[in-house]
């Protein structure tokens, strides 16, 4: 058994490097796909569909008479980041990496494919879904746009992403809320830019603008109550001015995170009752754009309780632990989760691992064996052969 778990690891290992040097970003993943769907076939799956929501990847495994499907779920896509670290298989596409550990995920299932395509044990069908444009909120909506329900059905699906700071070896996850909605928004002030030696003699739009971030600041201290968790940040504000003229357009753009449709709700009224407000007061002209990027990530609480069983086996009860808060992230599998109930989990990538989204991370390939043996841990037992107990 060790000598196979060591062949994997290596095979799993090169798979990663190979795709953390040839990062794709979103909808663009073709050669990732491509290196996907030629592995499953080498693996000797029932079926493998390309080109699903664009360059998603759906493998099948049958086995016995079963008529029950589960689905595993991995991300494919990159980000538009620039690499720093030191790694000999570091990025070859300049501007673009796998900051995420999409690399990973993506080598953990075909991990769990070969593994299961070679030992069995279970008794149904596996759904390999490999998902595109993760990062960006499209790619679980593009692949059930394409039919992937009606085409590939299954009864419940599971995924899984690294945490830095976990360390490797341990598994979390929690019934409920675990990842949060995310929104974004756009408030755009309109005046009269000018000299700035003479600012009487516009209506610059930039004092306005600061006026409004603090304010929108007020939205979760003072707006909501304190039982609910929610996010609003301000990530660029830009203008039309420059070192001596004041701006006459200025643009306040971010994100607002929360896990439940009220808060996301009262988020979205208070920031137009504060950006009129606002304007109103310093004499400019607004509009706010605001849309939904995200929905929250709501686990099925009876497949978590699955997944739990399906960890202590891999990780060990001693390693697994129900997190303790959501996650103010976001994450496109929730997407899933309006068609089957679902679970989604966090497994460790270290404690001295960069964070994500930095240029600097990278995936640890120590965690590879873990993810793998999980996947196909829950699929062997959510598809238990008759008899068998679990």
């Amino acid at each position: 058994m060790t000598s196979t778990n060591d062949r994997l690891v290596a095979d799993m290992t090169a798979w990663r490097r190979d795709l953390h040097a040839h990062p794709e970003f979103g909808f663009e993943e073709k050669r990732t796909a491509a290196f996907v769907a030629a592995k499953l076939r080498a693996f000797g799956l029932d079926e493998v569909a390309e080109g699903i929501g664009g360059t998603g990847v759906v493998g099948t495994l049958r086995r016995g008479k079963g008529n029950r499907a589960v689905a595993l779920r991995a991300d494919m896509d990159a980000l538009r980041i620039t690499e720093q670290g030191g790694a000999v298989y570091r990025s070859t596409r300049h501007g673009t990496m796998h900051a995420c550990g999409h690399d990973g995920h993506t080598a953990m299932l075909l991990g769990a494919a070969k593994m299961l395509s070679e030992e069995g044990g279970f008794d149904g069908t596996v759904r390999f879904v490999f998902q595109p444009a993760e990062e960006w909120g499209k790619g679980a909506l593009a692949m059930l746009a394409d039919g992937l329900m009606e085409r590939f059905p299954f009864e419940e699906i599971y995924g899984l992403h690294n945490m830095p700071g976990l360390p490797v070896g341990k598994f979390e996850t929690r019934p409920g809320a675990i990842m949060s909605a995310e929104d974004n928004f756009e408030i755009t002030l309109k005046g009269v830019g000018g000299h700035a030696a003479r600012p009487h003699s516009g209506n610059e739009t930039l004092v306005a603008a600061c006026a409004t971030v603090v304010n929108l600041q007020t939205i979760v201290s003072r707006r909501l109550s304190p039982a609910d968790i929610a996010v609003v940040s301000v990530t660029e504000v830009i203008t039309d001015g420059t070192r001596n003229a004041l701006p006459g357009l200025a643009r306040i753009l971010g994100d607002a995170r929360s896990f439940r449709p009220e808060v996301s709700a009262k988020i979205e009224q208070q920031m137009r009752t504060i950006a009129k407000g606002t304007a109103d007061a310093y004499g400019c002209e607004v509009e706010v754009d605001y849309t939904r990027e995200f929905v929250p990530l709501l686990n099925d609480p009876a497949l978590v309780d699955h997944a739990f069983a399906a960890a202590n086996v891999v990780f060990g009860p001693e390693n697994v632990s129900v997190a303790v808060e959501p996650m103010t992230g976001s994450e496109d599998f929730a997407q899933f989760l309006a068609h089957v109930p679902g679970c989604f989990v966090f497994i460790g990538n270290g404690q001295q691992s960069a964070p994500l989204h930095n240029p600097t991370y990278d995936f640890n390939d120590d965690a590879l064996i873990y993810g793998a043996r999980f996947h196909a841990e829950i699929a062997r037992q959510r598809l238990a052969p008759p008899g068998v107990v679990q």
